[in-house]
């Protein structure tokens, strides 16, 4: 009997541990006892049989000044992965998202291995800023799984393999998920306006976002006392956003609760990444905020060649949803167009269909990019042997 296939999967922050989950499930469903799995993740790899090493939460750093403080710690955890994998001898490794440590890993691995398949999932989105990854990328790994139908040329055109595999967001089944189930639960009237708080899922989000997202969710309760909040907390930031929000909204956790509470929302109030695609999904009208570090924003400013944060409103190539950034994320400001909406139903529905129109725009109805993904690192695989 042939050893089973050793998929190394590398994620390092929650949306990279959910799609290497799903990549884990639909690889397993294809080989079964033939193949097994080591790496690097969370809570949703870790249920697929994938044992990190090391808790993800200390990777999510968000900005310049942060990253340079948390330098020698990503090191040691570059480290630790490759560590890893010298010991498990890997016969693929996907690195997922997290460009900056992922990056280091798969260079890594190339002086370790320089035959080891190294394939990424996410492409850095040269689209937008700093084109000249593409040219770092095609020299450190062997093949890309991108999520945006916009990625492939910028790589292509450095001689990197790509396969589309689409963005797992736009595949969001929320057709199990109940509205009312969450009210009763939370002791919310059937008829009182929710606000759908997403502080995002990086601490240094939590300390940046939730602030003002919490002073503007006080302004609009002040306007409306029969408005709930609530918050969806991530498993990396559950227990500081309950620090910081318990006494003004209802935190809740797991999947089946956001997606709950996606039904149930009447407006969210988002931090700028995936789950602004998720709500889109769910078909709820949202404002978008998002903060950076000074430093951090005065030099991306200079590198951003894209006026839009949102992936719908990349696609769409308009302000679909409000985006409130760096100063203009603040109380007053993000309370304003949350209140606009929470006000005019005609409003909310007009936006839901201009979201909807731009999912299509991205790919949504396209194949399942698990199954889409585990294909082509089956293709990769088989091309080498």
């Amino acid at each position: 009997m042939s050893k089973p296939l050793c998929v190394m999967l590398v994620a390092a922050e929650a949306s990279g541990d959910d799609r290497g989950a799903g990549l884990a499930r639909a690889l397993r469903a294809r080989l079964g006892e033939g193949v097994r799995f080591v790496g690097v993740g969370g809570e949703r790899m870790a249920a697929e049989g994938v044992e990190s090493p090391f808790d993800i939460a200390e990777l999510s750093i968000l900005g310049l000044l942060e990253g340079l403080l948390a330098y020698r710690k990503v090191v040691a955890r570059v480290e630790d992965t490759v560590a890893l994998a010298r010991r498990e001898k890997p016969d693929v490794v996907v690195l997922i998202d997290s460009w900056g440590f992922t990056l280091r890993v798969a260079q890594q691995l190339r002086k370790l291995d320089p035959k080891l398949p190294l394939i990424k999932y996410v492409a850095p989105q040269v689209w937008a800023t700093r084109p000249g990854r593409a040219k770092t990328l095609a020299a450190s790994v062997d093949h890309l799984l991108s999520i945006h139908v916009f990625d492939a040329p910028y790589f292509e055109a450095e001689g990197l393999p790509v396969t589309f595999v689409g963005n797992s967001a736009l595949t969001l089944d929320v057709s199990g998920a109940d509205g009312a189930r969450l009210r009763a639960r939370l002791g919310i009237s059937p008829t009182a306006p929710v606000l759908l708080v997403l502080p995002g899922s990086r601490p240094g989000e939590i300390s940046r976002i939730l602030p003002p997202f919490a002073d503007a969710a006080a302004i609009l309760k002040v306007q409306r006392p029969d408005l709930e909040v609530v918050i969806p907390a991530a498993p990396t930031v559950a227990q500081a956003v309950k620090a910081q929000a318990a006494s003004w909204a209802h935190v809740v956790e797991g999947e089946d609760a956001k997606l709950d509470a996606m039904k149930a929302a009447t407006v969210a109030l988002a931090c700028s990444g995936t789950v602004t695609t998720e709500l889109a999904m769910a078909g709820v009208p949202m404002v978008v905020g998002y903060r950076l570090g000074a430093m951090t924003h005065a030099i991306l400013k200079r590198l951003i060649r894209t006026p839009y944060i949102t992936l719908f409103n990349i696609a769409a190539k308009d302000f679909v949803a409000p985006e409130l950034v760096q100063d203009d994320c603040n109380g007053p400001a993000l309370a304003r167009e949350v209140a606009k909406r929470l006000d005019d139903p005609a409003l909310r529905e007009r936006q839901v269909e201009a979201q909807t129109a731009a999912l299509l725009k991205m790919g949504r109805g396209g194949p399942d990019p698990s199954e889409a993904a585990a294909d082509a690192v089956l293709k990769v695989l088989a091309a080498r042997s």
